[in-house]
């Protein structure tokens, strides 16, 4: 049998050499080594048949042209409400949490549109690492619109309710 040394030194002599393939056989055991050439590399078609595949580049477009015509409608509603609310206060989320507009599933919610509130008016819980966080409504008014809905995920400073304050 041969040593690792001479294996690795016939690896070398085939690879410099024109050999495509070595084989070696001794006492029952069998050396076998074998070249890429460049044919298996040319024989190869799945790189064209991946760079073929169009679905994307169509969908692409249609995708663009989508956000293009939905973009001006989203716009003008914002713009709208953001000139409508100029005399309103924003009751913001003062945490990143979970929206609840009562303490349980099955109680009433604190506030609607056209509650009357005070300062000191709870209006929601705010869902932060397990716990509950009464949020006040810190100005004297009107409940307008109620922004998010029961269970929904809401960021800091995210505005909740508009109130006409009085």
């Amino acid at each position: 049998m041969l040593k690792v040394q001479e294996i690795r030194e016939l690896i070398k002599l085939v690879d410099q050499s024109n050999i495509d393939e070595f084989v070696y056989e001794h006492d029952g055991s069998k050396i076998k080594m074998k070249k890429k050439t460049a044919e298996e590399v040319v024989a190869r078609p799945v790189m064209p048949v991946m760079e073929e595949i169009p679905a994307p580049k169509a969908v692409q477009p249609a995708m663009v042209k989508q956000e293009v015509v939905t973009e001006p409608t989203v716009q003008a509603p914002i713009k709208e409400i953001e000139a409508d609310t100029k005399d309103l206060h924003k009751i913001v989320s003062p945490m990143v949490g979970t929206f609840y507009q009562s303490s349980s599933p099955d109680a009433e919610a604190y506030v609607k549109a056209g509650s009357k509130v005070s300062k000191d008016s709870i209006v929601c819980i705010v869902e932060a690492m397990k716990l509950f966080n009464e949020i006040e409504a810190e100005v004297n008014g009107e409940i307008v619109e109620v922004l998010v809905k029961d269970g929904q995920l809401v960021e800091y400073g995210q505005p909740l309710f508009l109130v006409k304050a009085e």
